[in-house]
């Protein structure tokens, strides 16, 4: 008897009756697809990410209960792993995360977020990538491909701009097409074209006027006809407020469910849905439950603990930037005999995580004191404050300056408490608690080796008490492997490599969205445009306390043998040799800004294209080769509602940070040669800019020498009205002969691009 491998058949919409396929657009309960079981569509489970599975533990899965979860290895959140610059770590994180969902048979996994950080103030910072969108989405992806190779979805969100949380379940994100294109939403276009994500969840808010649930355009026009995403879209957990709009925009999913199937199935009898519509997104549904059968059938499975906790560890080291390091106070000898004072409660409980959705009950938990007692470090500990927004205690403040009197080094971890960061709200001081940034004078009136160890989920200042110490760790909010990563980068077993992924302003005042944040009368208007983050900083040259990319090493490093090569019209390719020149092995992130030159438009000063980390053991040198595609140079142009690529110079600069750069080298591109027909509304200049126009002003140059048009005039002042000057006006400029000139202009276009 022989054997078949035949494939698998599963059902098809082609099989389901109306109500049934209407019933697959909303979820079963709070975290389950709906199935029909009859016909072999499961209700597989779906659950919170994103820097670790958040399964609730609820009996009823009707209920949501965000501190009640199975165990899952918690990874840094993004804000924190973002540091890391380092896509192929992520991807290794996103690789576990997708095992663990294998375990807890979670069929999608909902992450990561990549909205831009818009504002320092934005609750939510925590779980987002950057203020950059390059950046997001060129290490974002690497969570998608590393949970789907499991065979496990993600789900990217929020599509799109849910940049605040104020008013966020309806605030209506009044953004340029030019600003939406080039900040808001490339990440998700970048991730989209590479990974394919299962799902992309669409955010609460309206976009210029429409909520993004029932956005035709962005659902529809753009993600699937533009960028050719092939999965589904589900709604935030609420944020589908009319099933049959936003059904008709392309949502497939509503969740959690409002019980309200029929009125899917009304609308597409009476014709208020396209049959084939409601069949597009239902076997959208099917498809997505199909994906995941494979690693949903797996029984018995069960994740390495201990090997994913050393995953967390690693990310955690890599997360943690170096602001500061005076005296090379850092690393500690572990055997030195120094005698250490650790203050403050963040090190003995620490905040590894952000508040809200994504709050994850962790397998483990190690604090730095916990690092400590398992390395056999001793050190003095005094909590110092509470983790709280009460008044400082007198009596943890004496007991802290007393604890670090005598110390020869004070390690003094500072930061926000959950009740300042959250999903929810948004914060309104960048503001570390002033108690503790009292107690850190006062220590470090009595002792001035002060370490300050950050944990926070978006930036904090640091300027008016960065004087108070000899260094500065950003840690961000570190997971669960923390204390360990911690204790690797202070000891000096391993040398920090995070560069700020978000710029740290001098003063929340200077960001330019403070402007408009966080809205008024339930609208935010995006009157920044693209100059967000250090694009704003750069540009206009405003003083920031640690600049985008920025973060120290224990090892020192050069960039030398720069070259720019172009490969095409509009493309190149850089090069660049970095050098350890310590003895201490070590990374460092090469970064590759775009410069434009004089542009039709406001473009920021420059914006990153590139970037690679580059490990090195002492004394060695690699190369690195980065390469700069046609998008590295364009701009949205509203005009051509298209990127656009203008010819002439641009400058490639090569360094570690955006206002550290190592090498500027100008490269000449030919441009995209896109030019918009002319008519009578055309100014003169942009016809004598115009290949064809130019032509047109040449014959109208001489007409006028022959007498049959009048002259035009010859002086810089009446050049100056001329050339910004509508044809359709020139009468203004030259009386009722003007009128002649205007038709003659047009019918010479006419005659050669017919």
């Amino acid at each position: 008897m022989s054997e078949t491998n035949a494939t698998p058949t599963y059902p098809s919409v082609k099989d389901l009756t109306l109500e049934e396929k209407a019933s697959l657009t909303s979820g079963g309960d709070a975290w389950h697809l709906q199935s029909v079981e009859h016909k072999g569509i499961p209700g597989y489970m779906i659950t919170d990410g994103p820097h670790g599975l958040r399964k609730s533990l609820a009996s009823n899965t009707s209920e949501t209960d965000l501190n009640d979860s199975v165990p899952a290895t918690c990874f840094p959140p993004a804000a924190g792993l973002s540091s890391s610059w380092n896509p192929a770590l992520i991807r290794k994180v996103g690789e576990v995360m997708g095992e663990e969902c294998v375990q807890e048979k979670v069929a999608v996994i909902l992450g990561p977020g990549v909205n831009i950080k818009r504002n320092p103030l934005g609750g939510r910072c925590f779980e987002y990538w950057s203020e950059d969108p390059y950046l997001a989405g060129h290490e974002a992806v690497g969570i998608v491909e590393g949970v789907q190779s499991k065979g496990v979805g993600t789900s990217l969100k929020h599509f799109a701009a849910n940049n605040q949380e104020t008013d966020r379940l309806r605030v209506d994100a009044r953004i340029s097409q030019r600003a939406l294109r080039e900040i808001y939403l490339p990440a998700f276009e970048h991730i989209v074209k590479t990974a394919q994500p299962w799902t992309i969840m669409c955010s609460y808010n309206r976009i210029n006027g429409v909520h993004s649930a029932q956005n035709h355009w962005l659902l529809t026009d753009v993600l699937r006809d533009e960028w050719g995403f092939k999965g589904i879209v589900m709604s935030d957990w609420g944020a589908d407020h009319d099933r049959v709009a936003s059904l008709n925009a392309g949502l497939n999913l509503e969740m959690p469910p409002s019980y309200t199937d029929d009125q899917i199935v009304y609308a597409a009898r009476d014709g208020r849905i396209d049959p084939a519509q409601l069949d597009r997104m239902a076997q959208g549904m099917i498809d997505l439950t199909n994906k995941a059968r494979a690693a949903m059938s797996i029984d018995g499975y069960r994740f390495d603990v201990d090997a994913h906790d050393e995953v967390a560890r690693q990310a955690a080291v890599e997360s943690i930037v170096m602001l500061k390091n005076e005296d090379a106070i850092l690393p500690i000898d572990p055997a030195g005999g120094k005698k250490l004072a650790v203050i403050g409660e963040f090190a003995r409980t620490p905040r590894y995580q952000g508040g809200g959705s994504s709050h994850i009950t962790p397998t483990k938990m190690t604090s730095f004191l916990d690092a400590l007692d398992e390395r056999g470090i001793k050190a003095d500990f005094a909590p110092g404050f509470t983790l709280d927004l009460a008044p400082a205690d007198s009596a943890l403040t004496l007991e802290a300056v007393e604890t670090a009197r005598d110390a020869d080094v004070v390690l003094m971890f500072l930061g926000l408490p959950e009740e300042a960061e959250s999903e929810g709200f948004d914060r309104t001081t960048l503001d570390i608690p002033a108690k503790q940034i009292e107690l850190l004078r006062q220590v470090a009136a009595e002792n001035p080796n002060v370490v300050v160890v950050l944990s926070n989920g978006s930036v904090v200042t640091v300027h008016p008490w960065a004087d108070a110490s000899k260094s500065i760790l950003e840690s961000w909010l570190l997971g669960q492997a923390g204390g360990r990563a911690l204790a690797d980068v202070v000891f000096g077993e391993a040398s920090p490599s995070g560069k700020l992924a978000q710029s740290i302003p001098m003063d929340i005042n200077d960001d330019p969205s403070m402007l408009n944040w966080p809205g008024e009368e339930g609208h935010v208007d995006y009157g920044e445009g693209v100059f967000v983050g250090y694009r704003y900083y750069d540009t206009y040259n405003k003083a920031v306390d640690y600049p985008f990319g920025y973060g120290l090493s224990y090892a020192t490093f050069e960039i030398g043998d720069v070259a720019v090569a172009k490969t095409g019209a509009n493309t190149a390719s850089v090069t660049a040799t970095v050098t350890n020149t310590s003895d201490t092995p070590a990374a460092e992130t090469v970064q590759v800004y775009v410069a434009p030159g004089k542009a039709d438009v406001a473009r920021p000063v420059h914006e990153l294209k590139g970037f690679e980390k580059v490990f090195l053991g002492a004394g060695e040198s690699k190369t690195v080769t980065i390469e700069l595609n046609e998008r590295a140079f364009a701009y949205w142009s509203e005009k051509y509602n298209d990127w656009h690529v203008e010819a002439g110079e641009y400058t490639v600069e090569v360094g570690v940070s955006s206002r550290d750069i190592a090498a500027s080298i100008a490269v000449t591109l030919d441009g995209d040669g896109k030019s918009m027909p002319l008519n009578e509304w055309s100014t003169f200049g942009e016809w004598s800019a115009d290949p064809v126009g130019a032509k047109v002003v040449e014959a109208v140059g001489a007409a006028g020498e022959r007498g049959d048009m009048p002259k035009l005039p010859d002086n810089d002042m009446m050049r100056l009205f001329l050339n910004s000057m509508p044809i359709n006006s020139l009468p203004t400029l030259l009386g009722e002969s003007g009128k002649d000139l205007t038709a003659f202009m047009l019918d010479e276009y006419a005659a050669l691009t017919k």
